[in-house]
């Protein structure tokens, strides 16, 4: 069923290039919204304008990801949205930053540093307020990590979250599985950090910290879906 879509079991062995982190995207839109389609990205001229004003070009996965999906906004402009190419801007710190997402307040911005969008698929650095620190890898798998975080949020009524106890918490994933994304810094700071994400038929949980108290962030592709995993939390 398509409501029944499982990011685990999507990615379950990880993502190791950019074509399977398109796959996924394109499998995700389809389980949880609708199939891509070739009128869903931006286009080539947008993409050379937004290079033209800044003076630089994009990494290649970057443009990827805004000619596949840079005009479908429920998958990446709910909480922390990525930029449209026209908004894109160079932060000072580090030497130079390529701003592509932002949180929806202004409290934390994702980019690639000057010195390496020579690369493909660079690594993404993330602003918050324990300033600049490693974000992931590369940007594909940023991406990834962009569509899940903005469907969290991106429908209040089949969204819930509450900070538990360590011990309740810890035991809220064993109702999920995994999803092959290594542990990230959240964008709010150290004290939220690691990230994990796991998932369920129609389900994703995103847990944001360890200790001294947890954030389960519970997302249901439909009410039916989100009741049963939000019960079993609170038992």
């Amino acid at each position: 069923m398509v409501g029944d879509f499982d990011a685990a079991v999507a990615i379950h062995d990880g993502i190791s290039d950019r074509s399977e982190t398109w796959d996924f995207i394109r499998a995700f839109a389809a389980g949880w919204y609708a199939p891509l389609t070739d009128g869903d990205g931006v286009g080539e001229e947008e993409l050379k304008r937004a290079e033209g004003r800044l003076g630089l070009s994009l990494p290649e996965a970057l443009r990827e990801a805004y000619l596949l999906f840079g005009r479908r906004p429920e998958l990446f402009e709910h909480q922390d949205p990525m930029l449209p190419p026209s908004e894109l801007f160079v932060h000072e710190d580090l030497g130079g930053v390529l701003c592509f997402r932002s949180e929806n307040q202004g409290c934390a911005l994702w980019g690639v540093r000057l010195c390496d969008l020579g690369e493909t698929d660079p690594p993404v650095v993330v602003q918050s307020r324990d300033g600049w620190r490693p974000f992931m890898e590369r940007v594909s798998p940023a991406c990834v990590e962009l569509v899940l975080s903005e469907a969290l949020f991106s429908e209040g009524r089949l969204y819930d979250a509450c900070e538990l106890p360590p011990d309740v918490a810890d035991g809220l994933p064993r109702l999920f599985e995994r999803v092959a994304l290594p542990d990230y810094p959240c964008g709010r700071g150290k004290d939220e950090s690691p990230v994990r994400w796991y998932s369920a038929p129609g389900l994703l949980l995103r847990q944001d910290g360890l200790t001294p108290f947890s954030w389960p962030h519970v997302r249901g592709r439909s009410l039916a879906h989100l009741s049963p995993a939000c019960s079993s939390g609170q038992g």
